[in-house]
């Protein structure tokens, strides 16, 4: 019974597929890892644009947009 499951296809397709599935999981897993020890700096880079913004729009002044800055980049 088992010997027609196996010489119908069904099961090398399933074979197949879980090693598909294997390597996505692989894939997924170093992405996210790399992810996790490389912090994005897009959260910095948007709050250095929207300092700038704030400035030039005169909401802040010098002083406090260079104190912000500072504390922005530490």
């Amino acid at each position: 019974m088992m010997w027609d499951f196996w010489e119908g296809g069904a099961g090398m397709a399933w074979f197949g597929l879980a090693h598909v599935l294997w390597w996505v999981l692989l894939v997924a897993g170093v992405v996210a890892l790399v992810r996790l020890l490389w912090p994005s700096t897009r959260g910095k880079d948007r709050a250095d644009e929207i300092l700038r913004e704030r400035f030039a729009r005169g909401e802040i002044d010098q002083g406090e947009f260079e104190q912000r800055m500072r504390s922005l980049n530490r």
